[in-house]
């Protein structure tokens, strides 16, 4: 067995060892005949949304060739992708090294390093693709370059994709095909594999991406263009772009909304308040979003379901935005959203 044969093989079997993410029921107050549940991609073994996308990341470069034995893999992420990434570099016994911020939260560089990762630091998300460039050519490695293959290297047709596994778990429920799935988009893929897989198949479901302060993946949609730019980045780890990537598809979202970052360090309050929860901030984007298009559907008298994602757990952030003091210096105040909150539920 070759080399690539038996790393394939690896990731492989990893897949079939790791059971399907857990599909929770959040009651909703004063919201009868609408239900919200959360995929909570937190329980993969890397523990964020992003083990889908590094495993599929991985294989699709291993088959094409670009990635051999001792290749060295260079990945731009803020942490999540990078955590993820690490953890199959490993597996497979190649080096890694990620660029990121150097604001990044201290854990998932901890969890990168755990993994035998190296970290290489920039000051400003703007400059990690140039540096993740420059290091795969000094290193002779391969650039896995999420940002622009993260759209086409997941089976959108299903192939146990994130798509595939909620309308399986769905499937018994109330109302089994989702009026709305909400979702934040960072390399934009996920967001793609849902939106295509739903006209693939023909359901009746709005593909609804939510898009955090900071971020040019809004306007992008809202207008057509491509070449919007921005000179920062997201406070919202994980999620959200200064410059339009490759892999976003806004021509297959159906609608999206901006989300302020106070709103969702909120709707993540929230969140832990009424189930016990605690959530990454991402995960408080898609929520508000989610909880948007709830108060929608009331004031319309519609009923169905509604499903967004867990993308990670809040216990990497508890230095930052599960710490109040952190929220106050670097979000703001968050009270407004949190009146805007009950508002929504109860209006």
């Amino acid at each position: 067995m070759s080399w690539i044969e038996e790393a394939i093989r690896k990731i492989q079997a990893d897949t079939q060892r790791s059971a399907d993410t857990h599909l929770i029921k959040v009651e909703l107050p004063n919201m009868t005949g609408i239900d919200l549940y959360l995929k909570d991609e937190s329980t993969h073994p890397t523990g964020s949304l992003k083990h889908r996308l590094a495993r599929s990341l991985f294989l699709y470069a291993l088959c094409n060739g670009h990635i051999l034995e001792g290749t060295p893999v260079i990945e731009a992420s803020s942490g999540s992708t990078a955590v993820s990434e690490a953890y199959f570099a490993r597996m497979i016994g190649v080096p890694f090294i990620a660029v990121m911020p150097a604001s990044t939260a201290r854990a998932k560089i901890a969890q990168v390093e755990s993994y035998g990762g190296q970290c290489h630091f920039v000051d400003c998300p703007t400059q990690m693709h140039a540096a993740a460039v420059q290091l795969a050519q000094e290193s002779a490695g391969y650039f896995m370059d999420q940002f622009r293959y993260a759209e086409r290297a997941t089976d959108w047709r299903g192939n146990n994709n994130i798509a595939e596994s909620i309308y399986r778990q769905m499937s018994h429920e109330p109302h089994p095909v989702p009026a709305a799935i909400v979702m934040s988009a960072g390399t934009g893929g996920t967001s793609a594999t849902l939106g295509r897989y739903i006209r693939y198949k023909g359901f009746n479901t709005q593909l609804v991406l939510v898009d955090p302060e900071h971020s040019v993946f809004y306007d992008a949609w809202r207008t057509g263009r491509r070449d919007l730019t921005i000179d920062r980045g997201s406070r919202i780890e994980g999620i959200g772009r200064p410059q339009v990537e490759e892999s976003f598809q806004p021509q297959i979202v159906d609608h999206m909304i901006k989300v302020p970052d106070a709103a969702s360090i909120a709707a993540l309050r929230w969140l832990e308040s009424l189930t016990g929860i605690r959530a990454g901030a991402s995960t408080g984007t898609n929520l508000w979003g989610a909880l948007q298009r709830a108060a929608e559907m009331k004031s319309k008298q519609e009923r169905g379901s509604i499903v967004t994602l867990i993308c990670d757990s809040g216990a990497r952030y508890l230095d930052s935005y599960h710490n109040p003091e952190w929220v106050e210096q670097n979000i703001g105040d968050i009270d407004d959203y949190q009146t805007q909150l009950i508002s929504m539920l109860e209006g």
